[in-house]
């Protein structure tokens, strides 16, 4: 089991995604903005990692689509 699995289902939804990532990286410069790099700099590898995993490793079909077809 990994710490964060981002690959769950509860996770299809692009908006949710997308929001995820905005919020994450939003805050990061809220923090370097205010003079805290190490938060802004906790924040962004936090947004980025999430980015990653939600679009470019994330898989969004059904998982039973995909048993199906193989």
């Amino acid at each position: 089991m990994k710490m964060f699995d981002l690959q769950q289902d509860v996770y299809r939804p692009l908006w949710l995604r997308v929001v995820i990532v905005a919020v994450c990286l939003g805050w990061a410069a809220v923090e370097f903005v205010s003079g805290a790099p190490f938060w802004g700099i906790l924040f962004g590898a936090v947004g980025l990692y999430a980015a990653h995993q939600f679009f470019i490793a994330f898989d969004p079909k059904d998982p039973d689509e995909a048993d199906r077809k193989e």
